[in-house]
């Protein structure tokens, strides 16, 4: 009986085929994203965790001197930057660093992400091998947005880890740990719905600039809608700003808004639907 060669044996025209190299894509296009601007994404956490207990630090220090400067303010302006009660710890927080500062940073972090999503891979070319793969245009949204998601929940848990590790010291007792997950879970909510409608412009115009530009100027819009609109007799356009669902039904001081949550959530999953119903349907640029 005679055995067969090994094929190293085996002179080169002689050996079989070697298979081909396997695909570099990922068991999911998620994991894969993570990973790859898991640099942005710290900078991105580390960063508006620090912001957010630098200035919820002050707290000690300015909260009831401010409150007492505040007075004399004209009320319509206490009530457009959430100024009405300063000397509380409830109302300091949802004054500067939840009112303003930390959601602007994830509204940006959204906007930002939600660009290189779909819009920057297709700018740069790496789209189209992308797609190469047997993945779905639909499926390469769903994971992108949710690699997107998971990052603004991970910056969201990173502040409040953070804001529990300073309560005690910066004297934030008086707003307790459900409250304070109830405030970030709204954040999270609020840099996916803006991630969620920056992916949608994407899927639609696949030009990053363009898809940033666009995002950030509803953002600062919605924002001032929200903080001015009742001021100048456009009370009604609050329903329409993600800020009121973020923030509007006081969650450091009452805790979970499930409503608004259910909103917010609401939105990201419109968005990210009627985004992938376009993208399926266009041609992609080269």
């Amino acid at each position: 009986m005679t055995t067969a060669s090994p094929p190293e044996t085996l002179p080169p025209e002689s050996r079989p085929p070697e298979p081909p190299p396997q695909s570099r894509l990922p068991r999911t296009l998620w994991s894969q994203t993570l990973r790859d601007g898991r640099r942005p994404l710290i900078g991105w956490t580390v960063g508006t965790a620090l912001a957010g207990a630098m200035y919820a630090s002050f707290y000690p220090q300015v909260g009831g001197a401010m409150g007492d400067l505040t007075d004399s303010l004209p009320d319509g302006l206490k009530q457009a930057f959430n100024m009405e009660d300063l000397s509380s710890a409830a109302g300091y927080l949802g004054s500067t660093p939840f009112g303003v500062v930390i959601p602007l940073l994830v509204l940006f972090h959204g906007a930002a992400t939600g660009a290189r999503a779909i819009a920057g891979d297709e700018e740069s070319g790496f789209l189209d091998l992308l797609l190469a793969h047997p993945m779905g245009r639909v499926r390469l949204v769903l994971h992108r947005y949710g690699a997107l998601a998971t990052g603004s929940a991970a910056i969201a848990a990173a502040v409040l880890l953070m804001m529990l590790a300073i309560r005690s010291p910066a004297e934030l007792t008086t707003v307790s740990a459900a409250e304070f997950a109830a405030q970030c879970l709204g954040l999270a909510l609020l840099g996916a719905f803006f991630g969620a409608l920056a992916v949608c412009i994407g899927c639609f115009v696949g030009r990053r600039g363009l898809v940033f530009g666009v995002t950030a100027a509803v953002g600062v819009v919605s924002y001032a809608l929200n903080a001015f609109g009742p001021q100048i007799g456009l009370g009604w356009t609050r329903a329409l700003s993600p800020f009121h669902y973020y923030a509007g039904g006081e969650p450091l001081k009452h805790g979970f808004q499930w409503a608004d949550a259910g909103v917010l959530a609401l939105g990201c999953a419109v968005l990210v639907a009627l985004g992938a119903w376009a993208f399926r349907r266009r041609d992609i640029g080269t």
